[in-house]
């Protein structure tokens, strides 16, 4: 159920903005028609291009940060409204995650562990949210859709098991991951991470805002620069920076996915 809403939010209830404004954008980005993999990355930002050119540098700062024994967050433990795809199968397997940029908010500790990753991420126009993600051997993500049309997904593969190597299905389409290789989709269609590896699987996950034009884009600027910043975003990355500060330090109760 979540923490009780006091102040303003009960006076305002971002998801119920939120819901409308997707009914609304999908309208403008295709409907049932729009992508699912999106081919030509460079038409939606060059800048993500620049990501896979650089990739032995930010694969070489992300193992820095495996290597030392670094414990990651599980997914669940920073954004505890994805206690259900993140948290969900009964096991001790984990999703993992390093964040270094959600909404303007960057958390320094991170940020100071990836000094060349941090830097190419701050090119790019219209970023919403960066960080590794780490799944552990045999964790898969079962089937969900992501909470805003307003964005599009890019990953980077860093690390993929040379046996069985998972794979992610979005709509009817299926796509196994290549170190090196960056891949951008729209997740707010149904998609799920099948993974039967015995290896750990690690991608560098960057949201972009989408490209619209005129209104549709206004209100989209409005609701990640204005209300996901302010309603959602902060507080995510002060979980973040808590766990690095203290990871023993207890799960939040499980809120409603947010964008």
């Amino acid at each position: 159920m979540g923490n009780p809403r006091t102040g303003w939010q009960k006076l305002f209830d971002y998801h119920i903005v939120k819901n409308a404004v997707n009914r609304y954008l999908t309208g403008q980005v295709g409907g049932d028609q729009r992508p699912v993999f999106i081919d030509d990355i460079a038409s939606v930002s060059p800048e993500l291009n620049d990501l896979a050119n650089h990739f032995e540098t930010i694969r070489r700062e992300f193992d820095a940060i495996v290597t030392d024994g670094t414990e990651l967050p599980a997914y669940h433990d920073v954004d505890p409204g994805e206690i259900e795809i993140s948290g969900s199968d009964g096991t001790d397997r984990k999703w993992g995650v390093f964040l270094l940029h959600l909404l303007g908010h960057e958390p320094a500790a991170n940020c100071r562990r990836c000094p060349e990753t941090c830097r190419l991420l701050s090119r790019i126009p219209g970023l919403i949210q960066a960080f590794f993600s780490v799944l552990d051997p045999g964790k898969s993500v079962p089937e969900h859709c992501g909470p805003y049309v307003g964005y599009l997904r890019y990953h980077l593969a860093l690390k993929v098991p040379d046996d069985n190597p998972p794979s992610i299905r979005v709509r009817d389409q299926t796509y196994t991951w290549r170190e090196g290789e960056g891949v951008l989709f729209d997740d707010s269609w149904p998609h799920e991470v099948i993974n039967h590896s015995r290896q750990p699987r690690a991608v560098l996950i960057v949201d972009v805002r989408r490209p619209m034009t005129g209104v549709p884009h206004l209100v989209n600027r409005f609701m990640i620069d204005v209300l996901a910043r302010c309603t959602y975003g902060r507080k995510v990355a002060r979980r973040a920076e808590r766990f690095v500060a203290d990871p023993g330090r207890p799960t939040e109760s499980p809120q409603r996915r947010a964008a």
